[in-house]
């Protein structure tokens, strides 16, 4: 376990050795660069001096354990460095070199080690770039950075070393906190220093660029925590194909995947996932400067027509509401602008006053008053060596001196990347107003706030708990429980499950006439996975001549048939299933049941413990949900039920955890009143 004091000690040091030759040079100076106010200890047996430094020959000839440690020499000498650092109480070390688990099997038996010799003395990497501190002047980074210092901002993680440098360029106005390239998190990752900073006041948003995480219940406990403290976390994670997904013999495993279970981990801690750096950097900006949202009201400013369309054709569909203005808001804003001006939202405010600062600041004043949680303004500067932008400056200067004393969250948008100069975005920033590049990207970011004000005020009400550490399974001694005896195990908990009784062949016409026509005869047997493939169902049978026929004819599969009642009328086929991942332990999983599973594959995944309101909220994201809900003057089906069953699945899930490997329920139907579980398999030790 990383000792998260000697983490912080690394973070922010007051002093730092610096081992190694060319690569050491290039640290030292850009510690120099950014006017860090500690001491620098070079360490190098075959030189005088580093960068004007004078040089330790060996780390025990350092005046004392230091904070941090820059390690630029091989992957083997790192282990013996990392291992007396350790044992000198050093409060942590980035390991530079490569070669590592990244190679292969000789790889990782090396990282291994690597790892032992570290013991709790946290180490970052191996196979990383570096960690930049902005917000207290620490740079352990061998090469050049864009960014510069600030009193409070974003921390961003990166596993990979050059995109962590791409994000160091970026000309957005992201105020960068940190930035630290993670690269292999052998032993110090996401969750170490996610762990670290959130007590650091200075830290408004945190972003992660993943490829995946080493330890889930470390990283949830982490993101727990900070949904409680309020600091967003935005994600950026690879590999949304289905190509990691393990196959098994149910469809529950397929359905759920790597990637979705990222996804249902990262909804249950409030965690916005994205798809592109753009995105990524907008959506902190926003998160860092506004802050998670109240509400999803937004008012839209431009002087055009076009935009205006523009704004309302991509806020189609999205969480984010451009109500009109109430009548007494019209009013006022009316009063202040031209009489051929249409007053509404988004609004095209027109040409009339354009350059007419006080005319504007009027205008912008009452659009200001008018209740919204986000009134953004769309303006794209000319270039200066082309035209003058006094009129531009004159509409930002309005916009500001409106916004100044009104409730809410301000924002200026380019349409053009290129558009917004950087004197204007750094003028904005100071007086608390967002400038934002794309329009998507603004709409994007400012959904995923309104997402996560939700979701910190719900957390606020009860915080969800951390992940517990999976127990392995033999899989190798795993058995399927048949069909017949999974839903007598189901039903036990609750899940309902058709009138039915187990037969041989000589008793299947009795049984069925016990039951109640029309029927269904299924062979049984744990060997029949996927019946309906081998002819072991027989559908909608209506007489005893019909049971015998379709028993007998099924005897080459089985000597036990189960004679159930049939259920016709089902407005809705569901799955419920769960299935048992190695990093993420027990997952449900809802989606479209029956022939739709693999057809649509429309599911969510839910992690343990479920709670009902998880699951009414998963089962509204799906698409075949609008057939619950009465399609084309069918009746609204009986949600309730629906909910009760899949809690049903889940408790009985819960019970098992220490011998349950994958579980089954396809097709639930959902009917106008009731559901009924018609086919269910167990996997299980």
């Amino acid at each position: 376990m990383v000792d998260i004091a000697r983490l912080r000690r690394y973070l922010n040091p007051r002093h730092v050795a610096v081992i190694g030759g060319h690569w050491s040079d290039e640290v030292i100076r850009q510690l120099e660069k950014i006017g860090y106010q500690g001491e620098i200890w070079p360490v190098n047996p075959k030189r005088d001096e580093l960068a004007g430094h004078k040089c330790y020959p060996r780390l025990e000839d350092l005046p004392e354990a230091p904070d941090a440690a820059f390690i630029g020499v091989n992957r083997d000498a790192t282990i013996e460095a990392v291992k007396l650092l350790a044992e000198m109480g050093a409060g942590g070390a980035l390991c530079f070199a490569s070669g590592y688990a990244e190679v292969g099997n000789e790889g990782r038996e090396r990282q291994q080690r690597l790892v032992e010799a570290a013991g709790d003395m946290p180490i970052q990497g191996p196979n990383c770039y570096g960690l930049i501190n902005y917000l207290d002047g620490v740079t352990l980074w061998p090469d050049q950075h864009g960014g510069k210092r600030v009193d409070r901002g974003v921390a961003v993680l990166s596993q990979s070393g050059n995109v962590a440098v791409n994000v160091t360029m970026q000309r957005r106005g992201l105020p960068l906190a940190y930035l630290i390239s993670l690269g292999n998190q052998a032993q110090t990752g996401v969750a170490e220093f996610i762990d670290a900073m959130l007590d650091d006041e200075r830290i408004t948003a945190i972003g992660i660029l993943i490829e995946g995480l080493p330890d889930i219940p470390r990283f949830s406990a982490a993101a727990a925590r900070a949904l409680e403290r309020g600091i967003p976390i935005v994600a950026m994670k690879s590999g949304r194909s289905e190509a990691g997904a393990r196959i098994t013999v149910s469809h529950t495993s397929t359905l759920a995947g790597a990637d979705n279970l990222y996804d249902a981990m990262f909804e249950r801690y409030g965690i916005v996932r994205v798809d592109t750096l753009p995105v990524m950097m907008e959506t902190l900006k926003f998160l860092s400067i506004a802050g998670p949202l109240d509400g999803n009201r937004i008012v839209s400013l431009s002087c055009s027509g076009g935009e205006a369309s523009m704004i309302a054709d991509l806020a189609e569909g999205r969480d984010l509401a451009f109500d009109d203005f109430d009548s007494a808001s019209r009013e006022r804003i009316r009063a202040t602008t031209h009489e051929l001006v249409h007053v509404a939202n988004p609004f095209d405010y027109h040409t009339f006053d354009w350059g007419k600062g006080e005319n504007l600041k009027r205008t912008f004043t009452e659009v200001a008053r008018s209740g919204f949680d986000v009134r953004m303004i769309m303006l794209d500067w000319p270039p200066r060596d082309v035209c003058d932008p006094r009129d531009w400056n004159a509409t930002l200067d309005a916009f500001i001196a409106a916004c100044d004393a009104a409730p809410g969250a301000s924002v200026v948008v380019s349409s053009l990347h290129e558009s917004l100069p950087p004197e204007a975005r750094d003028a904005m920033i100071a007086r608390g107003i967002v400038p934002m590049y794309g329009l998507g990207e603004t709409l994007t970011a400012m959904e995923a706030a309104v997402w996560i004000g939700r979701r910190q005020r719900a957390a606020a009400a009860g915080r969800p708990s951390a992940m517990t550490p999976v127990a392995a399974l033999d899989v190798g001694a795993v058995r399927i429980v048949d069909e017949a005896e999974s839903k007598r195990r189901l039903a036990a908990y609750g899940l309902t499950v058709p009138a039915g009784r187990v037969t041989d062949a000589a008793g299947a016409p009795d049984a069925a006439a016990e039951i109640g026509y029309p029927v269904v005869v299924k062979a049984v047997g744990a060997h029949l996975i996927h019946k309906s493939d081998v002819g072991g169902v027989a559908l909608g049978l209506v007489d005893g001549a019909a049971v015998a026929a379709a028993a007998e004819g099924m005897k080459g599969l089985s000597d036990r048939f189960l004679i159930e009642r049939m259920a016709p009328g089902a407005l809705a086929e569901l799955i419920i299933g769960v299935t048992r991942d190695p990093q993420f332990g027990p997952v449900l999983v809802i989606g479209a049941g029956g022939i739709l599973v693999e057809l649509m594959k429309d599911s969510q995944a839910l992690l343990f413990p479920v709670a009902r309101a998880d699951v009414e909220a998963a089962i509204a994201r799906l698409k075949v949900s609008r057939l619950l809900d009465g399609y084309r003057g069918k009746p609204a089906a009986d949600r309730a039920a629906l909910v009760d069953a899949i809690m049903a699945v889940a408790a009985f899930a819960e019970a098992h955890a220490d011998s349950l490997v994958e579980l089954d329920v396809n097709p639930l139907l959902v009917f106008e009143d009731g559901v009924m579980a018609v086919d269910a398999l167990i996997r299980s030790l």
